[in-house]
């Protein structure tokens, strides 16, 4: 089975969860960094974040209905986040572990966040938001899970792909831009049309979030590509301005998905985060080397 496309990742499980089997592909050893993909997308967004491996447990699942994920259709984001508290369960992780999540993995990890606080050593938050959809927004979301049931997946990738990447000169100038434009059509072509309608719905249905995070204690680290179109800097200096101990980071030259175009960026960002984390929010487990 191909974990990541370099088959990098060298454990791949299939975890039973109630009613569905989760696909989760893990690797490295010391502090548990959890990373939950965006919509409509799978764990293969995340293979520029292999090499973290070095130096922290990646835990990357397939959420409930994407990629090699088995049963079960993602109906809510508070079961979004039950899913990955239990697969922690299941992995046998006893200390709080960093959950870091973009787009559709943020609103997830916010929720593991709020209503598992003792499970969470530190949040990474990327390129998504606290707020509810507008009434205009839930009602592009169920017209495009209509159009999909029409016409299947590829006008999906068609409508979000120009969205999701930085759109300037320099953002298409980046190294591995091709690349990434043919792992998200492969990987959205590739998602069951009744996961990406129920998906659409349970996004349309997110409750706001600004409340609950105001009462989110950890070390909060905030990222958002410079060129963001569908959550903007506008929206993590929101998230900064509640979330009491965060700090943001934007990103230059990309757009929705910052982990996938850029990579160095992103991951030493994260590094020096996780290495900047007090004794106490590692609960055992030694500072990434």
């Amino acid at each position: 089975m191909n974990a990541w496309p370099h088959d990098v990742m060298t454990h791949t499980h299939h975890v039973a969860l109630g009613d569905t089997r989760l696909a989760v592909h893990t690797s490295g050893s010391g502090l548990p960094v959890l990373l939950l993909h965006a919509f409509p997308l799978d764990h293969r967004m995340w293979h520029r974040q292999e090499s973290l491996a070095d130096h922290v447990r990646l835990i990357v699942p397939d959420q409930r209905g994407f990629g090699q994920s088995a049963g079960g259709l993602p109906e809510s984001i508070a079961g979004l986040a039950d899913d990955a508290v239990a697969l922690l369960d299941a992995l046998h992780i006893d200390r709080p572990a960093v959950i870091c999540g973009v787009s559709m993995g943020g609103y997830v990890a916010q929720h593991v966040a709020s209503r598992y606080p003792d499970r969470v050593a530190a949040l990474v938050l990327v390129d998504t938001k606290l707020e509810a959809d507008t009434d205009e927004a839930r009602a592009g979301r169920a017209d495009l899970a209509a159009s999909v049931g029409r016409v299947g997946q590829t006008i999906l990738a068609d409508a979000m792909i120009p969205r999701l990447l930085g759109t300037s000169p320099e953002a298409r100038a980046v190294p591995g831009r091709s690349e990434a434009i043919e792992l998200l059509r492969r990987s959205i072509v590739s998602q069951p049309v009744p996961t990406i309608q129920a998906a659409l719905a349970a996004l349309g249905r997110r409750p706001d979030m600004t409340d609950a995070m105001r009462r989110v204690t950890v070390p909060t680290l905030l990222v958002v590509g410079a060129e963001d179109v569908i959550t903007p800097r506008a929206c993590m200096e929101t998230a900064e301005a509640v979330i009491p101990h965060s700090k943001l980071l934007e990103v230059p030259h990309a757009g929705h998905l910052v982990p996938l175009e850029r990579p160095e960026i992103f991951n030493a960002a994260l590094l020096d985060f996780l290495r900047s984390l007090p004794p106490e929010n590692l609960a055992g487990a030694a500072p990434p080397a």
